[in-house]
């Protein structure tokens, strides 16, 4: 049976996106380490955010576009993206938070605490500490590698049909069921990072996309023969995956599972540092091939945008 890792990345929809950027790099402390466009509406960013090289396990990737609408958490989504923090790391990200004047919350499930926010778009985020997963090596903005975000925690999907999305991470991602506790069932992935999936048990009520929800979770497929046969598993069974898609820094297929969720499953190869050297990861806008000819008016079209130091309150 093929099994998948865990997480290999999630998309969200934001609104402004020099905010994205203070906040995903300046406050969280992510490195980003893609600045390109959505290639299916090249007048709009997509940003890729990670550790040092964006592993798989650790990419959030965000499609900015200003004064887009608000969008509503809910069923049909993700609805908390979990990252992992090294342990005893809990009480310098709840210091960090306060110093930026950054609401917060801690709650507790299966036995771990966690640090509850918010992004300036509404996106809904977890800290948690976790023992598994490689240190980032990333340091920037007063956040020392001892503190750094590893990478995703997991993830909580929210279904409009969870029996039937619990089987899909269990009968076909291969994910494990491992616990079950106050409205909701953990999954857990073989990986040490990306996977853990809390899902209700009950089924939620429908959200509504835009700026501040998440559009799809990616999955992992170790390389370009595994993830054929993640294509040819799909089928058989009756998703009608999309065609295997070239993303540049990982192919991907696509389908809905049946709680309404957009789920993908990317390849690990190629990565990040494809294009450009790993010292000088998302530094540039890079552009596929073919959108090569409209780059001056592509670039006329975007915000200007820029990594840079934030400072608290």
């Amino acid at each position: 049976m093929l099994k998948t890792a865990g997480i290999h990345h999630i998309t969200a929809f934001v609104n402004d996106a020099q905010k994205n950027v203070d906040f995903h790099a300046g406050v969280l402390g992510l490195r980003l380490v893609k600045k390109t466009i959505n290639f299916d509406a090249p007048e709009v960013y997509h940003l890729y955010f990670g550790n040092e090289n964006g592993s798989p396990g650790t990419i959030i990737t965000f499609f900015p576009q200003e004064n887009a609408r608000t969008g509503k958490i809910g069923g049909g989504q993700v609805s908390i993206t979990v990252y992992a923090i090294p342990k005893g790391s809990m009480e310098f990200w709840t210091k960090r938070l306060d110093s930026f004047g950054i609401r917060h919350e801690t709650t507790s499930r299966f036995g771990e605490s966690f640090l509850r926010f918010f992004d300036p778009s509404g996106l809904q985020i977890e800290l948690v500490e976790r023992e598994e997963g490689t240190p980032s090596r990333w340091s920037f903005n007063g956040i020392p590698v001892e503190h750094a975000i590893k990478g995703f925690g997991g993830a909580m999907l929210s279904s409009v049909s969870s029996e039937h999305t619990m089987m899909v991470l269990e009968k076909v991602l291969g994910l494990q069921r491992v616990g079950e506790e106050n409205g909701l069932v953990r999954f857990q992935g073989f990986g040490d990072i990306g996977n853990i999936i809390d899902v209700n048990a009950k089924n939620a009520s429908w959200g509504n996309s835009g700026a501040g929800t998440v559009h799809h979770i990616a999955w992992r497929a170790k390389d370009y023969v595994e993830h054929e046969q993640w294509r040819e598993l799909l089928a058989q069974v009756g998703f009608k995956p999309t065609p295997v898609i070239d993303r540049q820094y990982f192919n991907a297929i696509y389908f809905r599972e049946p709680g309404g969720i957009l789920f993908e499953i990317a390849t690990d190869p190629p990565g990040f540092a494809r294009d450009e050297a790993d010292e000088e990861l998302g530094t540039h806008l890079m552009l596929p091939e073919w959108y090569e000819p409209q780059r001056d008016l592509i670039e006329q079209g975007l915000p200007k945008i820029e990594v840079r130091e934030v400072e608290g309150i």
